[in-house]
């Protein structure tokens, strides 16, 4: 609500003042103006009875101005409140805000010093709840600490499609490192006691490297650091870690050639360069994609994939990827699964952190293991392999099926490219004869056909016709159709290579609910034979 908007008579109006992050030439024009008009100037402060805000503001302040020190009853200490600490701090805030009430019934208007700004992360938000909808009200933004501690490490902090996340200090180790993980940049707040969960979150989720420090950014005291080399005993409370933006860093393997990219190789072991040894940094991470787009991602893949200098991959899947500014991809045919990770721990050997990506889980039928039977071999038996898992297709079909995989299953790939097809048929059969419902990777492509109505003949021998089988197609993309057909009905032509097949077992039960969906589930127990 502006100022210019009529209140009503003998009722006040509440002003919430950002000061910015402590250097008083960083308040705003608006917010000198504010408190040079104001009747009442209201600010926090701990015990001790010094407040950073009205430090700030000093040089602003009247010899008329009414000033309301709201002390906190509590900070980091104890307290033998019956509520606790949160009890503690609810009817502080009441009272307050009466305070401040008391004054705006009398007509006068009251100024809230806040440091930064007022509604990111400062105490006058708790005024402002209480108050603002009683009184007319203005908030006067503030520079924050965020964008003054960015300012302070001449780095940018986040550009163009980068996401930028603000953590509080205080929040668990596990869920620090897997936001840290995730995210390209960071600014944790709140530090102080925290600080030594918080390097160890950095450090868990392997971005502590790039992490600076700042700590009272503006003010006097001001100090900036590497996060890695500040002694936890020196860190205050009003001190922040920040992950600026990785756009334009310098990546170790910008300087060194690149072997051949896979699409251009004739075969594998065709790629890599005569070296002793792997450079420093170089490594190869092989990341689960999830079965579709970016919501079936982990927090540690979508880490890794951030932080990768090269993207390696079968053009579907890495088309899958967002674009960042000054990662390379290298796209190939799915047909070069050896050559493609051959590429990839070449680049790691040049020092280069490399992404292989993997649709599903890549460890099912996937990539993990064509990268880690190339580098159990020279010349690459030094470069570091991670596989970061992945949510599998059989699990994300299952799921929107209802709980096929509820007992004991057996996974098995129809295609018989890497394996002959009496391998495949001898599996089928000696699976179903111990009653596992199956999940079928693999099923069908342009071409080969037929190994799905095959499949079929073979469960037929010993499965009931009426056995519910689940067709989940493209689950979790733009295209996706679950389908429940029994096994009988089960037809080759509604099956391709995007289709996951899970064929329940003797107990393995179709039911339709009262809202009318039917769901497919395998009971947990299983009768005694």
């Amino acid at each position: 609500m502006s100022e210019q908007q009529e209140r009503p008579a003998g009722t006040g109006k509440l002003y919430g003042v950002g000061l910015g992050p402590g250097d008083p030439s960083l308040m705003t024009l608006r917010a000198v103006e504010v408190i040079g008009g104001a009747d009442v100037v209201a600010y926090h402060s701990a015990q001790h009875g010094r407040s950073i805000a009205r430090a700030i503001a000093e040089r602003h302040l009247r010899p008329d101005h009414i000033e309301e020190r709201l002390v906190y009853p509590v900070t980091t200490e104890s307290t033998d409140h019956p509520g606790g600490y949160r009890g503690a701090m609810e009817d502080f805030y009441a009272e307050a805000a009466a305070r401040l009430a008391a004054h705006l019934d009398a007509g006068r208007t009251v100024a809230v010093l806040a440091e930064g700004d007022p509604l990111f992360y400062g105490s006058y938000m708790h005024m402002h709840k209480r108050l603002a909808d009683r009184y007319p009200t203005e908030v006067i933004p503030g520079v924050t600490s965020v964008s003054a501690a960015a300012a302070r490490t001449g780095a940018p902090l986040v550009e163009a499609e980068e996401v930028l996340t603000i953590l509080p200090g205080t929040l668990p180790e596990e869920e620090l490192t897997a936001r840290l993980a995730a995210t390209d940049s960071a600014a944790i707040m709140k530090l102080g006691r925290t600080f030594p969960t918080v390097r160890r979150a950095l450090e868990r989720s392997g971005r502590l490297a790039e992490a600076r420090y700042v700590e009272r950014a503006t003010m006097s005291a001001e100090r900036t650091a590497a996060l890695a080399d500040v002694d936890p005993d020196s860190v205050p409370y009003f001190s922040m870690a920040l992950l600026p933006s990785r756009i334009g860093a310098q990546r170790p393997g910008d300087a060194a050639p690149e072997p051949a990219n896979p699409a251009e190789q004739p075969q594998a072991g065709s790629g890599g360069a005569a070296q002793a040894g792997p450079a420093a940094g170089g490594e190869v991470v092989v990341v689960g994609l999830g079965p579709a787009g970016p919501l079936w991602l982990t927090p540690q893949a979508r880490g890794a994939l951030a932080a990768a200098d090269d993207l390696v991959g079968y053009t579907t899947y890495l088309d899958r990827v967002p674009v960042r500014a000054g990662q390379r991809r290298h796209a190939s045919d799915n047909k070069v699964e050896a050559v493609r990770a051959e590429f990839a721990l070449d680049l790691a050997r040049r020092g280069h952190r490399v992404a292989v990506v993997s649709s599903g889980d890549p460890g099912v039928f996937a990539m993990a293991t064509a990268v880690l039977e190339a580098a159990c071999e020279d010349p690459y038996r030094e470069v570091p392999v991670q596989v970061l898992p992945g949510m599998t297709a059989a699990h994300a079909a299952a799921a929107k099926a209802g709980a096929p995989l509820g007992h004991d299953y057996a996974v098995i790939s129809l295609s018989d490219r890497l394996k002959p097809w009496e391998v495949i048929a001898e599996r089928l059969r000696s699976a179903a004869a111990a009653d596992l419902v199956l999940a079928l990777y693999n099923p069908s492509s342009r071409s080969r056909s037929w190994q799905v109505g095959k499949a079929r003949e073979l469960l037929l021998e010993l499965r009931a016709p009426d056995t519910p089988v689940v067709l989940g197609r493209d689950v979790g993309g733009p295209e996706e159709r679950v389908r429940i057909v029994r096994l009988g009905d089960l037809d080759p032509e509604q099956v391709d290579m995007r289709t996951i097949v899970l064929v329940g077992s003797s107990q393995t039960r179709a039911v339709r609910r009262g809202d009318g969906t039917e769901v497919v589930w395998t009971p947990r127990r299983y009768p005694p034979a």
